[in-house]
């Protein structure tokens, strides 16, 4: 049996990160960095989940410590758009076992 069709704008199901996912994360790691106002040594995609919007938008979580993580909104426009990547929202504080939500 097939996985059922998300709801139109709905978010996917959870899925483990690809060498992909990890591209973005690492792409608007800098973002976070100076939103936080610090760095971050580990910075490893896990899981993540996306929508189709006018472009896509990645939720992503990312392990930055042994127990410690964040979950990331990024926005990837349109190709013909031709637009960096954005990371329109994010969490902190979030561990392993939280669940990857839309935020």
């Amino acid at each position: 049996m097939s996985d059922p069709v998300p709801t139109l704008g709905g978010t996917s199901k959870t899925r483990a990160a690809t060498a992909e996912i990890q591209a973005i994360a690492d792409k608007v790691k800098s973002q976070l960095e100076e939103k936080e106002n610090k760095k971050y040594p580990t910075f490893k995609a896990t899981e993540y989940k996306s929508q189709v919007v006018a472009g896509t938008n990645y939720f992503i979580k990312v392990q930055v410590a042994d127990d410690d993580f964040v979950h990331l909104r990024v926005f990837e426009s349109l190709p013909h758009e031709n637009k960096a990547l954005a990371l329109s929202k994010y969490q902190t504080n979030k561990t392993k076992q939280d669940e990857l939500a839309y935020f």
